[in-house]
């Protein structure tokens, strides 16, 4: 009992680990991703939050001012987000920008913001590449490479944990592939709530159907909408899978009008408080429930 006294009074007078830097995320899964590479050497700042839509977040000056003395942003690029130049231009001499997609390979898809600068925005590519697991270990190495530059002196730290991690996700893909393997080769067409799985079916050779567009307020107009309903009818969908952020009408009104199975939602945009693993896996899951019964 003395020793067990002893070494918990020893244990109180060591220094309590602290963060050495900040780090600002605009991606909810940025935000997973840096502390899985970071850990209690950073402290990860979330500015979109839980219930966030990143499609359409732009921070406002209170969102900044929890950001204050951040030395690393994190931002998923590919043209998701439409206000990084103005943000360039507030942190340009306090912090680093880092859009972790920026060098990884792009599916081509139509660009939701109209307002955007051309010369900042990338109006022709897919942004949702966290739905790809190689992509996201792809990542892993960028956002370790970042946290390095900031702090030089923990590069071995953050390249161990991120090797560590990269491992995790090996085992996720494998697991992943395992699961959707059990889908019917002729029911591999992922039906969704928008345009934002098409990694995930490049990856493991799905068709996607998606009944919006890049974002979840992209609605098709009546002569889609009737092109969408001959597609899902001629390759015999079997489930519409509506989000777990938005569960729009017109999904319970194209289960009506072509008596497809309404699936469980799936995590589109990383939002909900989950880690990148429990995303994947609950989506895989929901997937493979539906198109195999």
């Amino acid at each position: 009992m003395f020793y067990r006294l002893l070494a918990i009074t020893l244990l109180g007078l060591l220094p309590t680990l602290s963060a050495e830097f900040k780090v600002a995320v605009l991606h909810p899964l940025l935000g997973d991703l840096a502390k899985q590479v970071g850990g209690d050497l950073v402290e990860v700042v979330d500015l979109i939050g839980p219930n966030g839509d990143p499609h359409h977040f732009e921070p406002k000056p209170a969102d900044l001012q929890r950001a204050q003395g951040a030395s690393v942003y994190l931002v998923a690029g590919m043209g998701l987000e439409s206000y990084l130049p103005k943000l360039k231009a507030i942190i340009a001499a306090d912090a680093t920008l880092i859009e972790v997609g920026a060098t990884l390979p792009a599916i081509e898809g139509a660009c939701d913001h109209d307002d955007a600068d051309s010369s900042e925005h990338h109006h022709n590519l897919d942004p949702h590449w966290w739905h790809s697991i190689d992509r996201f270990r792809r990542a892993t190495g960028i956002v370790a490479d970042a946290l390095a530059a900031a702090s030089p002196q923990n590069t071995e730290a953050f390249q161990q944990r991120a090797t560590a991690y990269r491992k995790e996700l090996d085992e996720l893909e494998r697991w992943t592939k395992r699961e959707l393997s059990k889908v019917p080769r002729d029911k591999r067409h992922l039906a969704t709530t928008h345009a934002a799985f098409n990694y995930l079916c490049k990856d493991f050779g799905f068709t996607p159907h998606p009944v919006q567009g890049m974002n979840r307020e992209q609605m098709p107009n009546p002569q889609e909408l009737a092109t969408l309903i001959t597609d899902l009818k001629d390759n015999h969908v079997a489930a519409i899978f509506p989000e777990k952020e938005s569960n729009p009408k017109i999904l319970k009104t194209l289960t009506t009008d072509t008596g497809i199975a309404l699936g469980e939602p799936l995590i589109a945009d990383g939002t909900g408080g989950t880690t990148y693993q429990q995303m994947m896996r609950q989506n895989v899951r929901h997937i493979v429930e539906a198109l195999t019964r």
